[in-house]
């Protein structure tokens, strides 16, 4: 057994590992057991906690302990995480102690967005992810995604895919050189590649206007609209 105690007027907090200790409790009004947490790697932890019981007699309760573990996931292009939704915990309690878990190792690992797909079967874990800072994204027969951003700053995340179309201005200049530029948001792979400015066609705008205005906000260049080169 091991115990520590500390008084504090009528209460006594006790710190460690026991299952009866009554000795302890013929002089005190009220005990407070707390909660400790054991750490196992990066991906694994325990978590004990303990009762409060109050009255001057009575036995300290069996101690409560659960394993907490990172959800299973698998990264994105985006540095960062799609969890598996097919391997969720059955239980809202292991849940979201995981969730809360999971959220403390990814911010620790550098990731970035998260995104969770919960099915209808398991829609009691939507406020529970809500909650924890978790947004709406979209909803389905049958799921929601739900998506939450790390990083301090903007929330990067794109919204709903819908029917959205995307748009290149390919500008010439007077003397033959092309217009090209980089993007300082994009995925890993794609990072200091040269490219016609792209961007995508805001709702009810014509596809010339999508362009000179996409060039302009990319180059801060003027352009005038020839021809559409391709479809793909």
């Amino acid at each position: 057994m091991e115990l520590k105690s500390f008084s504090f007027n009528s209460e006594m907090v006790l710190v460690g590992r026991t299952r009866t200790c009554p000795a302890l409790l013929s002089n005190s009004s009220s005990v407070r057991f707390c909660s400790q947490l054991n750490c196992f790697g990066d991906n694994l932890a325990a978590e004990t906690s303990f009762h409060h019981i109050n009255g001057t007699n009575g036995s300290i309760s069996s101690l409560c302990s659960r394993n907490l573990r990172v959800l299973d996931a698998s990264d994105d292009v985006y540095e960062g995480v799609v969890i598996d939704s097919d391997r969720l915990p059955d239980n809202p309690s292991t849940f979201a102690a995981n969730l809360r878990f999971s959220l403390h190792h990814w911010k620790k690992v550098g990731k970035k967005g998260i995104w969770l797909r919960l099915p209808s079967e398991q829609s009691d874990f939507v406020p529970i992810a809500i909650k924890e800072g978790f947004r709406y994204h979209h909803a389905e027969p049958g799921y929601v995604m739900l998506t939450y951003w790390i990083p301090e700053g903007p929330f990067m995340l794109p919204a709903n895919a819908s029917h959205q179309v995307g748009v290149g201005g390919f500008v010439i200049s007077g003397s033959n050189e092309v217009l090209v530029v980089q993007e300082k948001q994009c995925a890993p792979a794609n990072c200091g590649l040269w490219k016609i400015p792209t961007r995508f066609v805001l709702q009810s705008e014509e596809l010339y206007a999508g362009a000179i205005r996409e060039v302009k906000e990319e180059t801060g260049i003027d352009t005038e609209f020839v021809e559409v080169i391709a479809f793909r």
